[in-house]
């Protein structure tokens, strides 16, 4: 075991506490773990570090690559963002890494041929743990060095915390408005070289009762695809509000969030706007899969049993991100689409560039791109 002298060393390091206030300091998922990952390494000499994230369904979770850095890196690696689900390992096919994740227990491994120790913790916010740490180092780590990896996961974890609570709905969970405009803006910027590049995956979930009925079929993802806003809207939720009480509204949002968190991808990313009104990035390859996952979703709100409600709708309305698309503008579109909707009866998906080429809107949107140019 490591004398306490050594210990106060590693921890009074100038260099590591330069590490330690910058991962304090990060206010981006992508950076936190690759900030993670390079202090690590530098404070325990590893042979490698990895992050990895659980994501997908109850049914089928798969390990996601958040960041790995080797001995000799300049820098870090990761699952790109445009890859297959189904090319991502299942969780089972690392039972260490599974059982760390389920019993949030530290594990520890040594392989004496390889002269290879392998250890595992559990990666946890405020709200839930979301993944593993994996490092490979020549020997195990003793209970000191463990202890000074779960110091830096507190840290890690409150920073987590810190960002749950800035970035999410506190009702819901799911995604804020300013979250959005961020992503968004990300997102318009990197569409001319066909490589979108959204950086959270949020959407996993552990509502087994919502399961098998709003499971998501195969999507492929290329380099080609698009990505699309849709604006979902609950009907006459004045009502639900008027009727049974807000705390019955409430409950009624909060399942309406597990419904679309298990009708769409891990990396679709979903937003609660305010009120009854909530907005969906995804990426698919044109309009007629786009459609299909928003019908999808509309089809398993309308078979869903509220609780104290019963049966309730959605209309939604969805449009093509463009290139040199504002927020503001990709939203109206979608927006439009939807009041189409609920104009025509409710319960609905209407694309925006479809209802213009029917005559039924005017795109006024990109006579409004021309005069910023």
């Amino acid at each position: 075991m490591s004398h306490p002298a050594s210990h106060l060393a590693l921890v009074t390091n100038p260099e590591w506490v330069d590490q330690l206030a910058t991962i304090s300091g990060l206010r981006d998922r992508d950076l936190l773990d690759v900030s993670l990952a390079g202090a690590l390494r530098a404070l325990l000499r590893l042979r490698s570090v990895a992050v990895y994230r659980c994501v997908g369904q109850l049914a089928d979770q798969r390990w996601l690559l958040r960041a790995r850095l080797g001995q000799d890196d300049l820098a870090a690696s990761s699952d790109g963002a445009w890859l297959e689900f189904t090319d991502l390992p299942p969780v089972g096919s690392r039972p260490e890494m599974l059982h760390c994740l389920r019993t949030r227990e530290v594990t520890q491994s040594v392989d004496p041929k390889q002269r290879l120790a392998r250890t595992h913790f559990p990666l946890a916010s405020d709200r839930e743990v979301v993944g593993v740490l994996e490092l490979h180092s020549q020997k195990a780590l003793n209970l000191s060095e463990q202890r000074l990896v779960a110091s830096v996961l507190r840290l890690y974890g409150n920073v987590l915390g810190l960002l749950d609570y800035s970035e999410r709905d506190t009702l819901t969970g799911l995604l804020n408005r300013k979250t959005f405009d961020d992503s968004f803006m990300r997102l318009a910027a990197a569409l001319p070289s066909g490589q979108a590049d959204i950086a959270d995956f949020p959407n996993a979930t552990d509502d087994a009762d919502l399961q098998d009925e709003t499971a998501p079929a195969p999507r492929r993802h290329s380099q080609s695809m698009a990505v699309w806003l849709g604006v979902v809207d609950i009907d006459h939720f004045k009502r639900v509000n008027d009727t049974h009480g807000h705390l019955i509204g409430d409950e009624v949002l909060l399942l309406l969030s597990r419904l679309m968190r298990n009708c769409f991808r891990f990396d679709d990313q979903i937003y609660r706007f305010g009120g009854e009104e909530f907005v969906i990035l995804l990426r698919c390859a044109g309009a007629t899969d786009a459609s299909l996952a928003f019908q999808r979703l509309r089809e398993h709100v309308q078979s869903f049993e509220f609780p104290r409600v019963g049966r309730l709708t959605v209309s939604i309305g969805f449009s093509e991100v463009r290139a040199a698309d504002t927020p503001s503008n990709a939203f109206e579109r979608a927006d439009r689409a939807v009041y189409v909707a609920k104009q025509q009866g409710r319960n609905q998906v209407h694309e925006f560039a479809a209802l213009v080429a029917a005559g039924l809107l005017d795109d006024d949107t990109r006579a409004s791109e021309v005069e910023l140019f």
